[in-house]
């Protein structure tokens, strides 16, 4: 007896997009010592120190800067970061998250 069986093959297409991106901003201030900016930088976003210096100096010279752009999620989990490291030193650091328009 022959094998009738049927085989029925389905596609999906699925449209995915990236996700919204976001910028992490550190706002400067008159308190918060150049070296801890330069350690969280390193620490927190894995940049090498001479990178983190030149961020440091663009925020110490400019008023702020964006330290990363990422998905909204990581980048308010390292905003999060960022805040309580600068608040355990003592630091009133402080970050701004705003959507990255091009």
């Amino acid at each position: 007896m022959a094998d009738s069986a049927v085989q029925v093959k389905r596609t999906t297409n699925i449209l995915t997009k990236e996700p919204p991106m976001f910028k992490l901003i550190y706002i400067n201030d008159n308190e918060t010592p150049m070296d801890f900016v330069v350690t969280s930088l390193v620490n927190i976003f894995a940049y090498h120190s001479n990178t983190a210096e030149d961020i440091t100096m663009e925020v110490h010279e400019n008023g702020s800067a964006v330290v990363a752009v990422l998905p909204y999620e990581l980048a308010e989990q390292k905003g999060i970061e960022v805040t309580v490291a600068a608040r355990k030193n003592g630091f009133p650091l402080q970050v701004k998250i705003e959507p990255d328009v091009h």
